[in-house]
């Protein structure tokens, strides 16, 4: 629980009684650290009626927060004696992604294939993509924590994609860490995991975490207080 109302989300707020959040504001507003990921995950859930949070096993590099958009990619494995010529959806939508973007990439039925390794997160990097996940591994870790590239993978692995996957598809719907994650949706991680805010329900989302925000600024004193939070939960119906 956190003590302040961000000034980002009070802006939002107003901003959003006369029209909607637009993109920018969305992202401002689940940057701010007033709002927990348990938060966003649990405005997610209210908001849609179906959890946003990703498995557990979804695991950063680093302890940092990011916040961004998807750009997805799917790979897929292929036989070592396949011959034939595939597209490198993945290198491509790496090189195409616009700045503050989250690659979320896709290792279909290989969890323990790196998708990722310093020289892409190098490219990353230099892209000012904000960051990276996973439902695959990653390897190259000590490389990706000095570059500063914020990742989380389901896998640390030396195992390379090379002639072990094939690309199918970029900029589609992909199902990473147990969710579904569609091109444009709002990715919020930290060191409690990833949450998904589809981008259809990211204003309602912002809705509640205002008000969670509210409650638990008004909880805290109650709680110092009469050191109890039955006390406050009684109130505010929050915890």
């Amino acid at each position: 629980m956190r003590r302040r109302f961000g000034l980002a989300l009070l802006l939002t707020l107003v901003s959003a009684s006369v029209h909607a959040l637009t993109p920018d504001e969305i992202i401002a507003v689940l940057k701010d650290p007033v709002h927990s990921t348990g938060n966003v995950a649990d405005a997610v859930e209210e908001a849609t009626g179906a959890r946003g949070w990703m498995n557990s096993d979804m695991k950063p590099i680093l302890d940092t927060k990011m916040v961004g958009r998807a750009a997805t990619a799917l790979m897929r494995p292929v036989l070592r004696n396949d011959g034939r010529k595939y597209p490198n959806h993945h290198l491509e939508i790496l090189d195409q992604a616009e700045p503050g973007t989250v690659l979320v990439y896709v290792m279909q039925d290989a969890p323990d294939i790196a998708a990722m390794g310093n020289l892409m997160a190098t490219t990353a990097k230099v892209r000012g993509l904000a960051g990276v996940v996973i439902d695959g591994a990653v390897r190259d870790i000590t490389e990706i924590r000095q570059i500063g590239l914020p990742v989380w993978s389901r896998r640390v692995s030396p195992a390379t994609s090379v002639g072990r996957m094939v690309s199918v598809d970029k900029q589609i719907p992909v199902m990473c860490g147990g969710i579904e994650v569609h091109p444009g949706d709002y990715l919020v991680a930290d060191a409690d995991g990833v949450v998904v805010v589809p981008q259809g329900a990211a204003d309602r989302v912002v809705e509640f975490l205002g008000q969670y925000a509210d409650k638990e600024a008004r909880m805290l004193p109650i709680i110092q207080e009469k050191k109890s939070i039955l006390k406050a939960i009684e109130i505010y119906n929050r915890y």
